[in-house]
C-alpha cells in the first residue's frame, strides 16, 4: 500500500469543479444523513473525491498527511475535500472492506446537485464492490454475515444464529445455550470466518449485552444494529422457498426445529436484500450449523497459535496459514485452507481419510509434482460461477472455465497412474467423481458449447468473440463484412494505381472512429497529387502525420461496413447473453468440480510441505477423544523452525492419562516454555485438519477444543486491565473446557501480587485437574506450584491426592565461576529448582549495582517454598531471615478455604453488578475469610 500512497501523492488528481458545480454539490452534500461508519466517495469519472470528515480520514490514514486536502467552496461554507485516483480508490476499498471492520463504503455517481448512491458495501457484504476488490487480486476468504438473536434467561442465554455466505450462496442456522462469556458464540464466529454481525437494538440489558459485544470485538467483527422488528419469521419459509434450490418441504421442516434462529435468518435476508435480485432465486442451499461438528477455537487460541496471517508478520512463514499455503489453483485452494484451519475435524475416520491422501502424495513425488503442475492452470471456478450466477459474466469468464475444463483429462490421467496402497481411496474420492463430471452430459457438453460458440482463434489477439459459424444470422453478417472489406481493399489498390503511388508505402488505408475508412498520404507526397486531390477527392484533415482524404465510393463502402459492424456487434451481444445463460445451467457441475479440485489442491499443499522441509514431517496416529494419549516425540514448532535464523531444538511431549495429563512447566524466561506449549497446540491443530506434523513420531487423541491463554495484552481502552483480561480469559476456559479439550496456559497470575497470583494459580490448577480433567500444559514462574505433584503422604499439602500431574522444566546452565546463563531449550522431567529472573536481567545489561542488590533482596525473600513459609512469629529477631516449617494440616486447611473463596468469587455475576455492589460483596467475602484465617497461620500471610 505504501508504494501506492507515495506514487499517488506525487500525482494527486486535481479537483476540477467550477463555482456552479461546487455550489450544486455542496447543497446535495448537506442533505446526506449522518453516518459515522460510512466512508463516502463520489465518482468524478477520471478520479474520485471524499469530503468532510471522510476527507480528513482518507488524508490521515492513506496519504499520512493533511496537505493532500483542498477546500471546496469558500468562507464558512467551505468543505474539506480530497481527490483520489482510481488505483488509490481500489487500495482504500480493499483496506476498508477486507482488512478493517470499522467502516462501510458508499459510492455515488452524478453531477451538480444530482447525485445518487450506486454501490454500498460492508466487510460482510462486498457484493457491489467485487469488481473493484478482485479484478486484480485473488479472493482469499469468503466473508460471512451472521445475525444473532440472544434470549437472556436465568440459567444463561439461548442464542439463535443465522448466517449467509454470499459468495458460496449458503444459508445456515444454529441454536444453542451459551454461558455469560459467550464462548459458543465466539467459537462459531471464528469457525464461520464472520466479518459482520447483526444484533437487535433492544436485546437485553446493557450489563447482559456487554460480554456479547466484547466477544464480537475480540473476533474483529463489525457490529451492525438493526430494529427488533426485522428479526421476524413471517413469510420466511415462503421467501426461502424462492431462494433455496429444490422443494420447500425440507426447508419448512428445518425451520420448524428452531425457536430463535429463524428470526436471525429473516433479518439477514432483509439486510442483504437477497429477494430484490432475481438472479438469487433457486441458487442458495440451506443447512443446519452444528457447533459440535468441528474443533472449537476462540479468538485467543487463534492468536496464540498464530493460525492466520497478520499484517505485522515479518514473512509468510510466521503464521500457520502462510506456512501451509502452497496451493496452486487461483484462490480456491487458499479459501479452503482458510476454512479448514478454522474448522479442524473431530471425526477420526475423516481425519484419517485426509491423512491417507496426504501420505499417498508424500510417497509418490512424481504424482505430486505432476498434479501440482496441472492445478496451476486451474482458474478460480467458484468466483467465475459466482459472476455467472449474478449475470456479470462475459465470454472471457466462459473461456477461463473452458481452459480449466480441458485440463481435467490430464489430472485424471495423472491420478490413474497411481498404483500405491491408497489407489482405491483415490478412485473413490477423485477418479469416480471426475468420470461423472466429465462425461457427455456434463463438462464435455460445456466444452462442446464453448468450442462451437467462441472463436478460439481470436484468443491469441486477446479478443473474445462469438464464432461466426455458431449462428446463421451472424455468419451472414460476417460474410457481408468480409465482402465489404475486400471491396474497400480493391478500391485502395485501384486508387494507388490511379494516383501512381506505391500501395501501403505512400498511400495508406486508415480506419478510425472519427472518419471511418480514409486514405492517407504524407505531407511530402501531397504536392505530387495536389491537382487530383482537389478535383477527384474530398480532403478531410491535414496534420503533421499527413493528409487524410476520401471519395464518394470509399465513403459509401465505409458507411456500409460500419452499419454491418454495428449489426454484427448487436447480434453477438445477444448470442453472448444466450451462451452465458446456457453456461450458467452447469453451475452444480462446476460447484462439485471446484470442491474436488480445491480439496486436492490443499492436500497436495500439505504433502509438498511435509516432504520438502529440511526435517520431514510425519503422519500422526489418531485416536478418539476418550481413549489414547497425546505423545509427540521430537516435536518442533513448524513456524519457528521455518525462520532462516533458527536452529530448532526438538522436544518430546508425553501427555499420558493418569500420569502426566496435567504438566507444570517451569524454567527461565527466554528458555523456550512458551514456544514449547504453543507447538503442542499447533501440532494437534495440524493433525486434526489432516496434515502431517513436525515430529519424529506422533499419536494424538482428538481434542474438541483448544483453549490457549498466553500473554494477556492490556485492554485499557475498554476499561479492562491486564489482570482482568487474564481473569476473563481464564474464566472462559473454566466454563467452556471439557475433559476432551486441550488447555494451554502461559504465566497465569502475574498481574497481581505474588501471593494472590500464586493462590489463584494453585486453585485454578486444582480445578483443572479435579473438575475438568483436560490435558493441560501450564507454564509458570511460580516454581512453588510444582508441589502439586508431591506424592509424599507425610507432606500433606492438600488432603486429596491429585492424579496425573507431572513436573517438567526447560533446562538452563549456569557457569559456577562466571555465573553466566546458557539456555539449553530442552524440556526435561522434574521441577525447576530456582528462578532465573536476575540472570536474564544480566543478559539485558542491567547495571552491576542493580543486579547485586536484586540478588541480596531475592535471597532475603527466598523462604516461600512448599515446606518453608514466612511465619508471623514475633519472637524471631527482627531483620533476620524468618523461616518456619508450617504444619501440613494447617496449610491443607488454608488451601481448602482459599479454594472455597475463589470458587465463590468465580461464581459472582460481576457482569450484572455495578461497581459498588461488587466491592461490597468482595469485602464481605474477604471479611469471612479473615475470620476463618484466625486459626490458620498459613492463610493469614495472604491477608
Amino acid at each position: 500500500m505504501d508504494d501506492n500512497i507515495i506514487e499517488d501523492q506525487n500525482k494527486l488528481p486535481e479537483l476540477k469543479l467550477d463555482a456552479k458545480q461546487a455550489r450544486g454539490f455542496l447543497s446535495f452534500y448537506r442533505t446526506l444523513p449522518s453516518d459515522p461508519r460510512a466512508v463516502r466517495f463520489f465518482d468524478r469519472r477520471d478520479y474520485y473525491t471524499a469530503h468532510g470528515e471522510n476527507a480528513t480520514f482518507v488524508a490521515k490514514t492513506y496519504y499520512r498527511t493533511t496537505t493532500a486536502m483542498r477546500q471546496l467552496g469558500s468562507g464558512s461554507d467551505a468543505l474539506s475535500s480530497v481527490s483520489v485516483s482510481k488505483n488509490m480508490f481500489e487500495t482504500i476499498a480493499r483496506d476498508l472492506l477486507l482488512e478493517r471492520t470499522d467502516h462501510t463504503l458508499e459510492l455515488y455517481e452524478g453531477s451538480g446537485s444530482n447525485w445518487k448512491l450506486v454501490k454500498s458495501g460492508t466487510p460482510g457484504n462486498l457484493g457491489s464492490f467485487e469488481d473493484v476488490l478482485f479484478s486484480n487480486n485473488e479472493m482469499l476468504d469468503t466473508p460471512v454475515v451472521v445475525a444473532l438473536c440472544p434470549n437472556f434467561r436465568e440459567n444463561g442465554c439461548t442464542v439463535g444464529l443465522g448466517y449467509i455466505d454470499l459468495t458460496k450462496r449458503v444459508l445456515g442456522l444454529a441454536e444453542f445455550l451459551d454461558d455469560s462469556h459467550f464462548t459458543n458464540v465466539e467459537s462459531s464466529l471464528v469457525a464461520l470466518g464472520c466479518k459482520e454481525c447483526l444484533l437487535p437494538i433492544e436485546s437485553g440489558k446493557s450489563s447482559e449485552r456487554r460480554p456479547l459485544l466484547d466477544a464480537l470485538s475480540r473476533c474483529g467483527v463489525m457490529l451492525t444494529e438493526r430494529k427488533k422488528s426485522e428479526f421476524k419469521t413471517r413469510d420466511l419459509v415462503q421467501d426461502l422457498g424462492r431462494l433455496v434450490k429444490g422443494s420447500i418441504e425440507p426447508v419448512r421442516d428445518l425451520i420448524s426445529g428452531f425457536e430463535f434462529a429463524p428470526g436471525s435468518l429473516g433479518a439477514l435476508l432483509s439486510y442483504a436484500e437477497l429477494l430484490a435480485d432475481e438472479s438469487n432465486y433457486g441458487s442458495y442451499s440451506i443447512r443446519r450449523y452444528n457447533l459440535d461438528s468441528y474443533m472449537r477455537l476462540d479468538s485467543a487460541a487463534m492468536r496464540a497459535l498464530n493460525v492466520m496471517e497478520s499484517k505485522t508478520d515479518a514473512n509468510k512463514n510466521f503464521s500457520l496459514f502462510g506456512l501451509l499455503n502452497r496451493t496452486c489453483t487461483a484462490g480456491m485452494g487458499k479459501r479452503l485452507l482458510h476454512m479448514w484451519l478454522k474448522q479442524p475435524l473431530l471425526d477420526v475416520n475423516e481425519i484419517n481419510v485426509r491423512l491417507d491422501l496426504v501420505q499417498a502424495f508424500v510417497e509418490d513425488a512424481a504424482l505430486r509434482q505432476d498434479l501440482r503442475q496441472h492445478l496451476k492452470g486451474i482458474s478460480d471456478i467458484e468466483r467465475l460461477m459466482h459472476n455467472l450466477g449474478r449475470r456479470r459474466a462475459g465470454l472471457q469468464h466462459l473461456v477461463k472455465l473452458y481452459q480449466s475444463s480441458i485440463r481435467l483429462p490430464y489430472i485424471r490421467s495423472a491420478l490413474q497412474q497411481y498404483d500405491g496402497q491408497f489407489s482405491s481411496l483415490i478412485k473413490e474420492r477423485y477418479l469416480d467423481p471426475l468420470d461423472v463430471l466429465t462425461d457427455d452430459d456434463h463438462l464435455n457438453k460445456f466444452i462442446g458449447l464453448v468450442e462451437a460458440s467462441v472463436d478460439l482463434d481470436q484468443l491469441e489477439n486477446g479478443e473474445y468473440m462469438i464464432s461466426s459459424s455458431y449462428d446463421p444470422a451472424l455468419a451472414a453478417l460476417k460474410d457481408e463484412q468480409e465482402s465489404l472489406d475486400r471491396q474497400i481493399h480493391s478500391l485502395h489498390t485501384q486508387t494507388a494505381f490511379d494516383l501512381d503511388l506505391p500501395l501501403d508505402k505512400a498511400l495508406k488505408l486508415d480506419k478510425g472512429t472519427q472518419f471511418g475508412h480514409v486514405f492517407r498520404i504524407t505531407k511530402k507526397e501531397e504536392p505530387k497529387i495536389r491537382k487530383k486531390l482537389s478535383t477527384q477527392f474530398i480532403v478531410l484533415e491535414t496534420r503533421k502525420d499527413g493528409v487524410k482524404f476520401t471519395n464518394t465510393k470509399l465513403k459509401k463502402l465505409g458507411d456500409q461496413y460500419q452499419k454491418v459492424l454495428e449489426e454484427y456487434k448487436n447480434c453477438q451481444k445477444e448470442l453472448v447473453n444466450r451462451v452465458v445463460q446456457t453456461a450458467a445451467t452447469f453451475s452444480e457441475v462446476f460447484e462439485s468440480l471446484a470442491g474436488l479440485l480445491s480439496e486436492l489442491d490443499v492436500l497436495l499443499s500439505f504433502a509438498d510441505l511435509a516432504s520438502s522441509c529440511p526435517t520431514p514431517y510425519t503422519r500422526p496416529d489418531i485416536s478418539p477423544p476418550d481413549v489414547g494419549d497425546i505423545i509427540l516425540e521430537g516435536s518442533r514448532h513448524p513456524c519457528v523452525e521455518a525462520q532462516d535464523w533458527v536452529n530448532f531444538i526438538p522436544n518430546d511431549c508425553k501427555l499420558i492419562r493418569g500420569k502426566s495429563w496435567f504438566q507444570i512447566i517451569t524454567g527461565p524466561n527466554m528458555g523456550g516454555k512458551s514456544t514449547f506449549i504453543r507447538q503442542i497446540g499447533v501440532n494437534v491443530l495440524m493433525a486434526q485438519i489432516g496434515s502431517f506434523v513436525p515430529c519424529d513420531k506422533a499419536s494424538i487423541s482428538v481434542r474438541d477444543c483448544i483453549f490457549a491463554r498466553v500473554g494477556a495484552s492490556d485492554c485499557q481502552l475498554r476499561g479492562v486491565s491486564t489482570f482482568m483480561q487474564e481473569m476473563l480469559e481464564t474464566a472462559s476456559i473454566l466454563k467452556g473446557a471439557t475433559n476432551k479439550s486441550l488447555i494451554i496456559i502461559d504465566e497465569l497470575g502475574r498481574g497481581t501480587s505474588t501471593y494472590d497470583g500464586f493462590g489463584l494459580a494453585w486453585a485454578i490448577c486444582e480445578h483443572l485437574v479435579e473438575v475438568i480433567g483436560a490435558p493441560t500444559l501450564f507454564a509458570t514462574h511460580f516454581h512453588e506450584l510444582t508441589a502439586l505433584t508431591d506424592e509424599n503422604s507425610n507432606h500433606e499439602l492438600h488432603k486429596k491426592q491429585l492424579v496425573g500431574v507431572a513436573n517438567y522444566h526447560v533446562s538452563a546452565h549456569i557457569d559456577s565461576s562466571s555465573r553466566k546463563l546458557t539456555m539449553l531449550y530442552k524440556v526435561e522431567p522434574g521441577a525447576c529448582d530456582q528462578s532465573f529472573g536476575i540472570h536474564v536481567a544480566e543478559f539485558a545489561n542491567f547495571p552491576a549495582s542493580v543486579v547485586a542488590l536484586a540478588r541480596e533482596k531475592a535471597s532475603e525473600l527466598e523462604d516461600f517454598s512448599p515446606s518453608e513459609v514466612i511465619s508471623n512469629d514475633s519472637k524471631e529477631e527482627v531483620g533476620s531471615k524468618r523461616k518456619r516449617v508450617v504444619d501440613p494440616s494447617d496449610m491443607s486447611k488454608g488451601v481448602a478455604w482459599a479454594h472455597k473463596f475463589l470458587k465463590k468469587f468465580a461464581d459472582l455475576p460481576l457482569e450484572k453488578m455495578d461497581f459498588q455492589q461488587a466491592l461490597q460483596q468482595v469485602k464481605k467475602m474477604k471479611d469471612d475469610l479473615a475470620k476463618d484465617a484466625i486459626d490458620c497461620s498459613w492463610l493469614q500471610q495472604f491477608l
